[in-house]
């Protein structure tokens, strides 16, 4: 269509969302569909962060607040950052936006470029490099394959960056793979970075409490301080705090960074939902007693997941370390055929074929940047996903 913008023309809807649309189209036409495709926690927000926001509306937080977030929730926002990170940022330090994915696009719209290359450790969350190709700037993505624990190396990235690379985003624990970085492999990283000063790093540690086994969670402004003057590190309350409909999220950084970022939020959305805001404030200054028992609840449903899709045929799904998600490769299936006939060519073959002969709605790997795989959530009831993975088994017995 002529009357819209060429830009539109670099930039994709995100597959995940369409395939949670898809599968919920195919549920509401009647058919049996456990949907593994979305990135969101099935349990309920707590009740106390619920009547936090109950009580702002009754006693008229209902207006406009400053632009990029009220004081008491960058107050809250900077006591969590020095409680769990060991990170000092003032409130002219802090923003907060209408989710993580608003503050990423207000940080790359605000300092990228035409030609700018931003490095994009590969599988990646999906839309990082629409992102980065909206601004006119050029995303580079790593390939940090399973054998490499789905993880950047400092050769891959000391190899990646050229005299146009602005930022590199790191996402730990990662979407989709799970993966997460020890403090000594962001150690390694960030000895790189130091030799490269014209590189900044957009950390997205919007999975941070989401982690298994005594894993021990860091960010690399806390691991290397030298790196703090050009480290934003973004985070939110969507996933650990069950908030992902409440649309906050928010980043510390350099004050002329979250200035810009703020002026550009101002021409656009404005404040995020006041009451979403006192909300958030809750969140983060109340209880979360709740978050290791959902975790143990995750670690259980990981762990099924990962066993029984190891007992498919063609099928290799590793352990990660955190999240919710697992990221299997589905190798052993390529070149196989369906029972009707269709040859599986590639990841995307494969997850049709899920949908359309067991109604296991999943997301093609090709979609994160890394094929052969598919990403599977295990935010459902531990009775859903066996009842998906076993139905994953059935058909990949059933391909020849």
């Amino acid at each position: 269509m002529p009357f819209l913008a060429a830009r539109l023309s670099r930039i994709k809807p995100s597959p995940t969302l369409a395939m949670t649309k898809r599968a919920l189209e195919l549920k509401a036409a009647g058919r049996d569909i456990i949907g593994l495709s979305a990135g969101e926690p099935d349990f309920d927000t707590p009740a106390n962060i619920k009547e936090a926001a109950i009580a702002a509306m009754r006693r008229g937080d209902t207006k406009y607040t400053a632009v990029d977030g009220t004081p008491e929730l960058k107050q809250a926002v900077a006591a969590k950052f020095k409680r769990e990170n060991g990170l000092d940022y003032a409130p002219a330090q802090i923003i907060v936006g209408t989710g993580g994915k608003q503050v990423l696009y207000n940080a790359l719209m605000a300092t990228v470029d035409e030609g700018d290359e931003i490095i994009i450790p590969a599988p990646y969350w999906v839309s990082y490099p629409d992102i980065v190709l909206l601004c006119g700037g050029t995303p580079v993505a790593v390939a940090c394959p399973q054998n490499n624990g789905f993880k950047l190396r400092p050769e891959d990235l000391d190899a990646a960056i050229t005299p146009r690379t602005k930022w590199l985003i790191l996402n730990s624990p990662n979407n989709p793979t799970g993966a997460a970085y020890t403090a000594a492999e962001l150690r390694a990283l960030a000895d790189v970075l130091l030799r490269h000063p014209q590189v900044w790093v957009l950390t997205d540690d919007m999975y941070e409490h989401l982690v298994y086994n005594g894993f021990q969670f860091a960010t690399i402004a806390q691991i290397e301080p030298t790196l703090y003057p050009r480290t934003l590190t973004l985070n939110g309350v969507s996933k650990a705090y069950c908030m992902t409909g409440w649309r906050i999220g928010f980043a510390g950084g350099p004050v002329e960074l979250i200035k810009a970022m703020a002026t550009l939020q101002s021409q656009s959305t404005s404040n995020p939902s006041s009451i979403s805001q006192a909300a958030s404030v809750e969140a983060l200054n109340g209880p979360k007693d709740f978050i290791p028992r959902h975790n143990a609840s995750f670690q259980e449903r990981r762990d099924l997941v990962v066993a029984m899709l190891n007992r498919a045929e063609g099928l290799q799904c590793p352990r990660p370390e955190g999240a919710f998600y697992v990221y299997p490769s589905c190798a052993g299936t390529l070149g196989k055929r369906t029972p009707k006939g269709k040859a599986i060519e590639n990841d995307t073959d494969f997850v049709e074929y899920l949908l359309d002969a067991e109604g296991v709605a999943v997301v093609q790997g090709v979609a994160f940047g890394l094929s052969p795989h598919f990403r599977v959530s295990y935010a459902t009831s531990t009775e859903a996903l066996r009842d998906a993975c076993t139905r994953i088994q059935r058909a990949c017995a059933a391909l020849k």
